[in-house]
This record gives C-alpha cells, structure tokens and sequence, in this order.
C-alpha cells in the first residue's frame, strides 16, 4: 500500500513524502495516529494544499515571533530578593519570576520558553535566553539586586 506521510516517522520518512508500506503497519499503526493517509490522486492533491496553508501559518508565526524577539532585545529587567552574606540569596529566582517581570512590563511569554540552566541563586547581572518560536531567540538583561 502506499502512503503519503503526514508526519515524520522514525525508521520510515520525512513528512510529505510517499512510500510503499505493508497493508498491516498503514492500518494498525500509520492511520489511527495520523502519522500517513493513502497515497490516491485526491488525497495527493489535499495533502499539497494543507501542506501549503502550514506553510503560510508557519511563516505568519515566525514573523511575529521575530517582531516579539525585536522588542526583547532591549529590556533590562530588576528584582529585588532578600540576600545574605556573600550575596546569596535566601531563595532564588526562577523562570516564572522573569515571567512575571516580563507580564509588568507588556509581554506575555511563557515561563516554558525561558531557559534558565539553574535557579539564580546570587546576586548580580544575567542574560536571560528566551526562546519566542523555533529558530527565533532573545536575550533579556535581568538585574538581581539585594532588597532594601
């Protein structure tokens, strides 16, 4: 049976391409996951035009994306926490803190998409690394200042 893959697949293709694969394996497993539909001249045709509606949505997305990691590029955020000798913190700054620094400021990002190795657990000045979409990255300045 031949199928046109939805999806990529491991140990079989990348998406959009068509192979010839055993009756079973299309029933039983490339079907009920939508991971392929049946290579016929109609489905041909419906798979190019959704193929071609993702691309469209894809690239809307990235553009917006881009404009977002735009405008991150030049906020500098500050917290103040309380801290202890040698400027540890008793606590630590995490991920959905810079989340909600960023929320007071107008931008709404997920506190998911912003990759901190650690907990910031010291004071001092870090490069924040958000990922906004895939290939599209920013860098945001966070000020750790001991409370007064």
């Amino acid at each position: 049976m031949e199928v046109i893959l939805r999806e990529d697949v491991d140990r079989l293709g990348k998406r959009g391409e068509k192979y010839r694969v055993a009756d079973g394996y299309a029933r039983n497993f490339l079907f009920p996951r939508k991971l392929a539909i049946p290579a016929t001249d109609a489905s041909v045709r419906s798979f190019s035009e959704e193929t071609r509606v993702r691309a469209v949505r894809e690239k809307k997305v990235h553009r917006q994306a881009s404009a977002l990691a735009d405008k991150l590029k030049g906020v500098s955020l500050t917290i103040a926490a309380q801290a202890g000798e040698e400027d540890k913190l008793y606590g630590s700054v995490t991920s959905a803190d810079v989340a909600d620094l960023l929320a007071k400021q107008g931008f709404e990002v997920d506190k998911r998409k912003i990759h901190l190795e650690e907990p910031i657990k010291a004071l001092g000045v870090y490069t924040i690394p958000i990922r906004v979409a895939a290939g599209v990255d920013a860098n945001v300045k966070l000020w750790v200042v001991k409370e007064a």
